[in-house]
């Protein structure tokens, strides 16, 4: 009956010991020459696959309403790179984010990445350890999907990654916090149902400019060259709580800077370059209106003005002389034609 039901539908227990294989050298070989079947039999180790599951590691990837389309696609792309992810419905806005406890016990979860929308444009992610914590909150920006950004990376869906991080994580306390967080919510869990026994990329988190620089790439076997999959995100670190989606700050940043404060000050700078420009026009106004002094003498005239030289007064006491006209022939010739051809 056993036999029956391993057959059917492999309910029964399964072997995971190493098996026997035989090998042989050479079968053009006379009998006498070749070797005892006992010599040749050599142990071929279990699958890999074949483990014991015990990192019972699930998280649960879920949104609040109000997000955009990229963040859905960033979600989507993040529970197909991680196999032991879990997804759930949209949270209402209204509830608390204690519920999120609840649905994660419901679930089975014990981590959580939930991603808050806030005026449909600022985008926040939580990483929990549920129940009990700690969890942080970040600001996401700069996010680009796998569908947008067309790497040529790529990897098998299912594979187990590598978690590379800056060596700035192990220098500071709350660094120190996160990199447990992440190493415990994006590592698959060794022999995972759903994962594959096989390890050809590697998440990388960089912190450059106080921020945490997510990435993706591929492990090319030749050379162990890396080619970037997607996707990639910029997380903003705002607090860090005891608790879960709570309690006491642990960490708060100091060099954060709220998305609205930043747009109000991108407001105020452009006003002030309206006023700015205002003023300009206006005192240009005050310019062309204000009454024109009059002046009575110009100080430049005299500027390039030469004294003439003087001359001595000349009276002239005689008449003078008449002066002699001379006669043209030219004119007295042609008189005289004209004359001739009257007559």
């Amino acid at each position: 009956m056993a036999a029956s039901k391993r057959k059917r539908g492999g309910q029964g227990p399964v072997n995971k010991k190493a098996k026997k294989g035989k090998f042989v050298v050479d079968q053009r070989e006379s009998q006498a020459e070749a070797e005892p079947e006992t010599k040749n039999e050599v142990t071929v180790p279990a699958p890999v696959s074949m483990g014991k599951w015990t990192n019972k590691e699930r998280v649960l990837i879920f949104s609040s309403r109000g997000i955009n389309f990229r963040t859905r696609h960033l979600m989507q792309d993040l529970r197909t790179m991680m196999p032991h992810a879990k997804a759930d419905t949209k949270m209402d806005r209204k509830d608390k984010l204690f519920v999120i406890n609840e649905v994660c016990e419901m679930k089975n979860c014990n981590k959580c990445l939930f991603f808050e929308a806030k005026k449909k444009q600022d985008l926040y992610m939580w990483i929990s350890n549920c129940p009990h914590g700690p969890s942080a909150k970040f600001l996401v920006q700069n996010i680009h999907t796998l569908a947008e950004l067309k790497m040529t990376g790529n990897c098998l869906k299912g594979s187990r990654p590598l978690l590379s991080f800056d060596p700035k994580f192990d220098t500071e306390p709350h660094y120190a916090v996160l990199k447990e967080l992440f190493i415990q919510t994006f590592s698959t869990p060794r022999y995972h149902p759903r994962s594959q026994p096989f390890v050809d990329h590697v998440f990388t988190f960089t912190i450059v400019d106080n921020r945490i620089w997510f990435r993706n790439y591929q492990i090319i076997e030749e050379n162990a060259a890396l080619v970037e999959i997607g996707p990639r995100f910029v997380l903003n670190l705002m607090k860090v709580f005891q608790g879960s989606f709570g309690g006491p700050t642990l960490y708060e940043n100091p060099v954060f800077q709220s998305p609205n404060l930043h747009r109000q000050q991108l407001r105020l700078a452009a006003a002030a370059k309206v006023r700015e420009k205002q003023a300009v026009k206006d005192l240009q106004k005050v310019k062309r209106t204000m009454a024109k002094e009059t002046l009575d003498k110009d100080v430049t005239d005299d500027v390039f003005l030469t004294p003439a030289e003087k001359k001595p007064v000349h009276i002239q006491t005689e008449a003078p002389e008449p002066k002699v006209v001379k006669k043209n022939k030219h004119k007295e010739l042609s008189n005289m034609e004209t004359n001739f051809l009257l007559k």
